[in-house]
């Protein structure tokens, strides 16, 4: 039996997440906005609710909620500032690989680090050289006895300037491609670490990113967490289990899109009737729905096949894919419904529009993203 309905458990989580990014979020989200600022007292709150890390398992100190809630959670903070709550949930992204390679004594230390404090990890993938061509890299790793040792550089890295240890992914030999790359985790506090300068962004302003700088940074052994040739699979597996919070975080945008334009198209009148009366408004409203609806329903599945054992990587690009290419043309049309007014900053649609671009570009473009669809469907027709 198909069944769309939330358990009481999912009810309550989302209604307490709705609560949050409505009372402690969107108050301070403009401000954060302009000063480039992300609220860590606003992540100390979260944390202390279960609102972050919240797939971590019960041994290690999480709640152990599953994807699906950790979506759900993703929307509702999504509709308050998706700056914030990239910062705010990019551990998830940090801990991914931890959760699916990761030994129990790794397990311990680094995910019990996230649980007993409001503390912050970095997943670094993304280079100078090269975005979505993560086979490309070219931070290298050598190994010395029982050590590694790093030297590259990472770049766009989430929660860099705050980050307690980072999953670094390098590579033996640069012309290996895949089969040469590992994945290790690095402390903070690694001589040679260095992290470089906070980007001045388009959009999602409020969300911490710079750069990460290793110069002949050792790592031991015991921080291995995918060895040469692994490391490429475990990339592609945690963002099959991450790219349907990215499907979440466009819907909330959306949502926050139609309430917001509703609420206009209501008050404002133009040629003596509300703007609301006009049908172009009405169809740019509808479409703003349908697309919400639509990218809820994607990442939805995308999550509970991920819950349920699925392995299905179509499923959550078209989250991502169809997610983030409709919340950017949300993002337009309420602009154009607020007209003149949209685009100045005493109104939120402007930041809507400049915090929905980048969805469709970090964890795989939607150009990428087609690539990934495309190739699937060929697999499965040969």
């Amino acid at each position: 039996m198909l069944d769309f309905s939330l358990t009481d458990e999912q009810k309550s989580l989302v209604d307490a997440a709705r609560r949050f990014a409505r009372e402690r979020i969107i108050p301070v989200a403009a401000e954060c906005d302009r000063e480039a600022r992300f609220p860590k007292d606003v992540f100390e709150a979260a944390h202390e609710l279960g609102l972050v890390n919240a797939t971590v398992p019960p041994e290690y100190g999480g709640p152990g909620l599953g994807e699906l809630d950790n979506a759900l959670v993703a929307e509702q903070l999504a509709y308050a500032c998706t700056g914030i709550q990239t910062s705010m949930l990019a551990n998830t992204l940090a801990l991914t690989p931890i959760l699916l390679a990761g030994n129990d004594e790794q397990k311990k230390k680094y995910l019990g680090m996230l649980t007993a404090a409001p503390l912050f990890a970095s997943y670094c993938t993304t280079e100078p050289s090269g975005g979505s061509d993560v086979a490309g890299l070219r931070t290298t790793y050598t190994q010395h006895g029982d050590d590694f040792v790093l030297n590259g550089e990472k770049c766009w890295i989430t929660n860099a300037s705050f980050a307690s240890f980072y999953l670094v992914f390098a590579t033996s030999d640069p012309s290996k491609r895949h089969k040469g790359i590992a994945a290790f985790i690095v402390d903070r506090d690694s001589p040679g670490l260095k992290v470089g300068k906070h980007e001045d962004k388009l959009g999602q302003r409020a969300s911490d990113t710079a750069a990460v700088h290793f110069e002949e940074v050792k790592v031991p052994k015991a921080n291995l967490l995918a060895p040469e040739g692994e490391g490429f699979r475990l990339a592609m597996e945690t963002f099959n289990q991450t790219r349907p919070d990215i499907g979440a975080m466009a819907t909330g945008l959306m949502q926050r899109c139609l309430d917001e334009s509703v609420a206009y198209a209501r008050e404002r009148k133009t040629f003596g009737v509300a703007i609301g009366e006009h049908q172009l408004v009405q169809a740019m409203l509808a479409e703003m729905a349908i697309g919400a609806e639509a990218t809820r329903l994607l990442y939805m599945k995308a999550a509970w096949n991920l819950d349920n054992g699925v392995r299905d990587p179509i499923v959550s690009s078209y989250a991502k894919a169809f997610g983030a290419d409709r919340a950017m043309q949300s993002a337009i049309d309420a602009v154009q419904v607020f007209g003149g007014n949209g685009y100045v900053r005493d109104y939120p649609v402007e930041k809507l529009m400049r915090d929905a671009k980048v969805l469709q570009i970090y964890e795989g473009t939607s150009q990428i993203q087609r690539l990934v669809i495309a190739r699937n469907l060929l697999k499965g027709a040969g």
